[in-house]
């Protein structure tokens, strides 16, 4: 069995003030995040902006991304979609392109298509023929319900169905029933949401974490201390990122990252694309108040 742990942040997607994708700014972002020290990153993620991009541009993305990555990192690439044939494609795209893996969410569309327990089932069982280990993300975007014996069936059926990113309210609760009850099938149990429950879903069982792009290099000593058996460090690093961390995912959401790499010279626009505000002028401030002692790579990488 392989156990999948680290830290696998998700890179955002920029874009020129236009609005146009910035694929340079994407090599960019990718050598940050290397230098971040991370162990994977995600593309083309809900912190990717993955809803406000075109199916070309998210090809382009995939070939332009997983090209200037050539091998330094594993790379998952997302590739929900409602549809399973489109799904299916879009693994075996992200295939013949290098990703080591994918992710996706279950299969929904809007407020009321909705993929019933068995529908999700099927679609992960087709993408698994592609033959790539699969993510399962469990978050509450999709508002399809995953109980833990779904995600176990499917971990033990389902060959390729080996990481399970957990989002949901108690999360902790849910990967602590979800690796009693999978046991080896449960081979990587990840925290999401930007970290925001970190240290109760690496003390319920978690391996790994997939924050954002913002400090990644700081949140990655929580996870390292605990896995050296030192509760005492791993706690005293978690509080030291937690105001940040909290400021992202209460106020800020997939905009911290740009911002943040903007300020550090990663790249040279933070645009998000209309109906999405930018931040304001105070909610960035506290940002880069929150974030400059903890001395990130993000803020000197481009400088």
């Amino acid at each position: 069995m392989t156990t999948y742990s680290g830290i696998w942040p998700v890179a955002p997607t920029p874009f020129h003030p236009d609005g146009t994708v910035d694929y340079e700014g994407m090599k960019r972002v990718i050598d940050c995040m290397v230098d971040q020290g991370s162990d994977g990153i995600c593309i083309l993620a809900n912190f990717s902006e993955q809803f406000l991009i075109t199916d070309e541009e998210r090809r382009k993305l995939t070939e332009v991304s997983l090209a200037h990555m050539a091998g330094r990192l594993p790379v998952i690439v997302t590739i929900s979609h409602y549809a399973t044939q489109i799904a299916v494609a879009r693994a075996q795209h992200a295939k013949d392109h290098g990703a080591a893996m994918v992710m996706m969410m279950p299969p929904y569309h809007g407020a009321l298509l909705k993929g019933s327990a068995e529908q999700t089932y099927e679609q992960f069982a087709r993408v698994g023929e592609v033959g790539l280990p699969i993510m399962v993300q469990d978050a509450p975007l999709s508002g399809v319900d995953l109980p833990v014996p779904l995600l176990v069936r499917m971990a033990r059926e389902i060959e390729m169905v080996k990481l399970f990113k957990i989002e949901c309210p108690q999360a902790a609760a849910k990967l602590r029933d979800l690796v009693a009850a999978g046991g080896d099938a449960i081979e990587g149990p990840f925290d999401g949401e930007e970290a925001i429950t970190l240290l109760a879903d690496l003390e319920a069982g978690a391996t790994g974490a997939m924050t954002s792009a913002m400090i990644p290099d700081q949140i990655k000593p929580v996870l390292d201390h605990f896995a050296a058996g030192d509760l005492d460090a791993a706690t005293a690093a978690y509080a030291r990122v937690l105001p940040a961390v909290n400021h992202e995912n209460r106020q800020c959401g997939f905009r911290s990252a740009k911002a943040a790499m903007v300020e550090g010279g990663v790249i040279a626009s933070d645009f998000c694309r209309h109906p999405i505000a930018p931040l304001h002028s105070q909610t960035k401030e506290a940002l880069f108040r929150l974030i400059r002692p903890l001395d990130p790579v993000v803020l000197k990488w481009g400088k």
